[in-house]
């Protein structure tokens, strides 16, 4: 079911908890603010989007525990599974029962469901819903989000994403929500390893990113993904889409081990993979180094000089 619309002002009266307000996590514990939630957060390294939510009437707690205490579902950005274990594992003997918990990573689901079975030995509840878009469009509250969550659990959380998601699909349960993202990943990664290798090709046979750029933008094979890329390609606009390419290679390597699983060859994921993990190993993988900017890493690995 793909839920589009906002719903009616149907919002209970949850308190929300917040782990991890950066890129993505900002605007969506803004929008939670905006549509009347009680929000309590905790301090990370950078306490600049800490602060700004917290002039905006957000609460801040001192310790996951009390965060705990403090909430009845609990969103989570992390960068991956290692992080929402580790924080699940705080959380866990504070939560009260039928709290939720509510990844919004990019995890591993073995690691999802396995939450989901430790969170229901203490009467509480996992949700998966990762993320789809943009910082930008968190900002707006213009996210896409992809659940996997027993059928009441979804129900009761849709009011709550609906303020900061623009569509909310429900794909079933727990796990089905990253295996999707990961899908997602897939297709999008694999955009950016493919417009990265021919755009150098172009460029060694005596095309322009320019003029390669000219021929693509508004054809069929135009798309939001290739506008973004091409913003840092073309433009030189480093923050056009700030996804770091340490973070695709760790979300390719869940991709493999989901195929591994599903004894699929995988061969173009791998490809995909084996990309990003050159990057990474030729100093890609810093905290500002960017998705667009594997365009660089393979042109520079084939020689070309623009």
């Amino acid at each position: 079911m793909n839920h589009k619309s906002r719903g009616e002002n149907s919002m209970s009266k949850e308190r929300i908890g917040f782990v991890g307000v950066g890129l993505m996590g900002h605007g969506i514990a803004k929008n939670l603010l905006k549509n009347g939630y009680p929000l309590t957060l905790i301090a990370h390294k950078n306490r600049a989007p800490m602060e700004d939510l917290l002039a905006q009437g957000a609460q801040e707690a001192k310790s996951l525990s009390d965060l705990a205490i403090q909430s009845t579902v609990i969103h989570i950005c992390a960068p991956g599974s290692p992080q929402v274990e580790a924080i699940v594992e705080e959380l866990l003997p504070t939560l009260s029962e039928e709290a939720v918990v509510v990844d919004c990573s990019t995890s591993n689901p073995n690691s999802t469901v396995a939450l989901a079975k430790q969170l229901k030995t203490r009467g509480c509840h996992m949700a998966d819903a990762p993320l789809g878009g943009t910082p930008v469009q968190a900002e707006a509250g213009e996210l896409a989000t992809m659940v996997g969550a027993d059928e009441h659990v979804f129900e009761r959380l849709l009011p709550v994403f609906q303020t900061w998601a623009k569509s909310v699909v429900h794909l079933g349960q727990i796990g089905s929500g990253h295996k999707m993202k990961l899908l997602n990943n897939f297709l999008s990664l694999g955009y950016a390893a493919l417009y990265s290798e021919a755009l150098a090709l172009s460029e060694k046979v005596g095309i322009s990113t320019e003029q390669f750029d000219s021929v693509i933008r508004g054809s069929r094979m135009d798309c939001g993904f290739y506008q973004t890329f091409m913003g840092y390609a073309v433009e030189g606009n480093r923050d056009s889409h700030k996804f770091t390419m340490k973070n695709a290679l760790k979300d390719l390597r869940y991709l493999e081990a989901m195929a591994d699983e599903a004894a699929m060859a995988n061969p173009i994921g791998n490809a995909i993979k084996n990309s990003f993990a050159m990057a990474c190993s030729a100093g890609g993988d810093g905290a500002e180094d960017y998705v667009p900017h594997l365009v660089d890493f393979v042109a520079q690995r084939n020689g070309v000089n623009k």
